[in-house]
């Protein structure tokens, strides 16, 4: 049977690549951002490791936001036209945050001594900035835009709690590419992490469900009220095996060393599904539907060849690189330093 006999079948599949790149992009460029916020915390020398630990990756992580935006973009114009309309300042935001941490990974070393800290600063900022307005964009979209002070008060909390997710990414992914004290200290994050992020969690869980009627209908009644009672569950769990294996760590020959990263990820996993079955199968929750913002079923198959080859091919180079940067990280080299010899 030719699948292009009845294309029905597009829509959704679009729909799955752009969630699927997004989650992606929230697992992998949420770690070079949670070790961005983390920088502070650490001297200079810690600083530079923990730069050592996500700079073969962070360039190529956003790519998944890139592609995210596009299959949005070409797929479901009407929707990216409606995001923007109502979401373009803290787009902006996170623009102009991730063009300040690139060039602070290139000038926090190769600039002056003196100004050295300035672009320490500008690392941190510019990692804080762009996860506080991802979460605030989240949690406005999750509600559809909705105007009141319910709704901007469940998206403040969803900021925060995408920062609390970004910090515990970012410590969990330190347990597994350093060692020594810098490790035990991304142990005790870990934990804080953790904990901060299951409380805001539960916050924002209890304001979403007070704000929206046809969403708390929808969440507690058959089968939603099962997904209400498991992810609570399922987090605490998922948090104390964090905790215990933190308290436990480091073993020898770093062993289970990976486990907080693992467990970070399925506690992204884990949100992103509540999210996505919280309003589908809408692409605007309440306001535009998956298939009513699709463009032309000739249009997405057009499209779908194209990303037919881009998408095994950006999957193929995010393996192929973890694969080759895998181990312990080691500082992070930029060539000369300011100062010494030709």
């Amino acid at each position: 049977m030719n699948p292009f006999s009845d294309p029905s079948w597009m829509p959704w599949a679009f729909a799955l690549l752009l969630g699927l790149s997004l989650l992606l992009y929230a697992v992998l460029d949420g770690y070079d951002l949670g070790v961005g916020m983390l920088s502070p915390l650490e001297s200079k020398a810690g600083r530079d490791r923990m730069v050592g630990a996500i700079g073969p990756f962070w360039d190529a992580n956003e790519t998944w936001l890139v592609l995210g935006v596009g299959i949005l973009l070409v797929a479901f114009p009407r929707a990216h036209g409606e995001v923007l309309q109502n979401l373009y300042l803290p787009v902006a935001l996170v623009l102009i945050a991730l063009v300040f941490r690139g060039v602070s990974f290139e000038f926090r070393k190769k600039a002056p001594e003196s100004q050295q800290p300035l672009w320490d600063k500008a690392f941190f900022a510019g990692s804080l900035v762009a996860s506080l307005s991802q979460g605030w964009m989240v949690g406005r979209f999750v509600t559809g835009f909705a105007p009141g002070a319910g709704a901007f008060v469940f998206a403040l909390l969803f900021a925060c709690l995408v920062v609390a997710s970004y910090l515990l990414m970012g410590a969990s992914w330190l347990v597994l590419k350093t060692e020594g004290d810098l490790q035990r200290r991304a142990l005790t994050w870990t934990r804080h992490a953790i904990t901060a992020m299951l409380a805001l969690a539960f916050a924002s869980s209890v304001a979403i469900l007070a704000t929206d009627e046809g969403l708390r209908t929808r969440m507690l009644t058959f089968p939603g009220v099962g997904l209400v009672l498991l992810m609570p569950l399922f987090g605490a769990a998922i948090t104390l095996l964090v905790r215990l294996v933190c308290d436990a760590l480091p073993l020898p020959d770093d062993r289970l060393a990976w486990l907080p990263f693992a467990s970070a990820v399925a506690i992204q996993i884990l949100g992103f599904a509540g999210l996505v079955f919280g309003f589908y199968p809408d692409i605007i929750p309440g306001k535009l539907g998956v298939v009513e913002a699709a463009t032309s079923n000739e249009s997405l198959a057009i499209i779908l060849a194209g990303t037919a080859v881009v998408f095994p091919i950006l999957i193929a180079y995010t393996a192929f690189s973890y694969w080759v940067f895998r181990g312990k990280a080691s500082d992070l080299s930029y060539g000369k330093e300011p100062g010494s010899p030709e």
